[in-house]
């Protein structure tokens, strides 16, 4: 069985972008493959975090992947920094990274662009990200367009290890699902829809309450004229929520189409709205019982054992092909 690893960091709230590009995806690799789903802390405060809220996002994220259908007797799902492992390989592949390769990171130029002190952490982010994956020997990483240069990096950094110590990582391959692997922002059908903006107005959250995931969906952008037709290039807007309808909804993008010929936006705009509801409300109120019930620790805890036993092992074979004195 084919081994899967992925995580979503703890900052921001979680979109239907999230949801329809990770949590779906996760829910289905889980019957099919070993999983390790990882809520990304360490990542997290590469940019400032206020603790209180670092703490509640990172609950939040965790009860999300289980209220999804992630299930914790299929997969290991864990907070990242509960794994110690990952701090610790974190830096070993650092110390075997190059300036230039960072430097040349995508996510990195964008992000630095926005602030005006840029930390250490931010630029490093790639080493641990890569230390994430090799640490679980991944065969797929379900990634996004905006994370393949990452993977990419890892893939070169675990050739490199395992051409200067003997061979000992697997080399990952990226899992990019065909569509809906990017849902674009409300107000803007040219950018990802990012937890991260802070126009509210521009994602629906997953925890949003109906009535403002029914005013989001009918205040957003939509383009010029008035018919419902699938063409990204010239009808980005449009085609975006078209593809939110066809994955919350049983019809596909043809028979959207079909439906709304000559109807205008309206009536789309209005039932996209309710199947989004009728999408979200069950996840939203599964979240609500996990945040009350105490399963969450519990479930979390399982998760770190269970990524603690296959971490650990890797880590140290590494350390001891690279030389190390081990302790134990």
């Amino acid at each position: 069985m084919k081994r899967v690893l992925s995580g979503i960091q703890s900052s921001g709230k979680l979109t239907i972008g999230n949801y329809i590009g990770a949590l779906k995806n996760y829910v289905k690799l889980q019957d099919t493959h070993e999983c390790f789903f990882s809520i990304v802390d360490l990542h997290a405060i590469t940019v400032p975090q206020k603790p209180e809220e670092l703490k509640e996002q990172t609950e939040a994220v965790a009860a999300l992947y289980f209220a999804s259908g992630v299930d914790p007797n299929k997969s290991s799902v864990f907070v990242q920094s509960h794994v110690p492992a990952h701090a610790e390989l974190g830096w070993i592949m650092t110390t075997l990274s190059y300036m230039g390769e960072f430097e040349r990171m995508t996510q990195f130029k964008d992000k630095s662009r926005k602030q005006d002190s840029i930390g250490v952490g931010l630029f490093t982010y790639p080493g641990l990200m890569a230390a994430d994956i090799l640490l679980y020997n991944a065969d797929l990483v379900p990634v996004g367009d905006d994370q393949k240069q990452h993977l990419e990096l890892t893939r070169d950094l675990a050739n490199r290890f395992n051409q200067r110590f003997g061979e000992c990582l697997k080399i990952p391959e990226p899992y990019i699902p065909e569509v809906g692997a990017r849902i674009m922002s409300l107000d803007d059908g040219s950018n990802k829809m990012s937890k991260s903006n802070p126009n509210p107005n521009s994602y629906i959250a997953m925890l949003d309450e109906p009535d403002v995931l029914r005013k989001k969906i009918k205040r957003s952008t939509t383009d010029s004229g008035r018919d419902v037709l699938f063409d990204p290039v010239n009808k980005p807007e449009i085609s975006n929520l078209m593809t939110i309808y066809s994955y919350c909804s049983t019809l596909s993008i043809k028979e959207i189409e079909q439906e709304y010929e000559g109807k205008g936006y309206g009536p789309f705009k209005k039932d996209l709205a309710e199947h989004v509801v009728a999408t979200l409300e069950p996840i939203q109120q599964r979240y609500k019982e996990i945040r009350s019930s105490g399963e969450l620790s519990k479930y979390l805890k399982q998760g770190a054992e269970q990524a603690a036993d296959v971490a650990n092992e890797t880590l140290r074979e590494i350390k001891e092909k690279m030389g190390f004195v081990l302790p134990y």
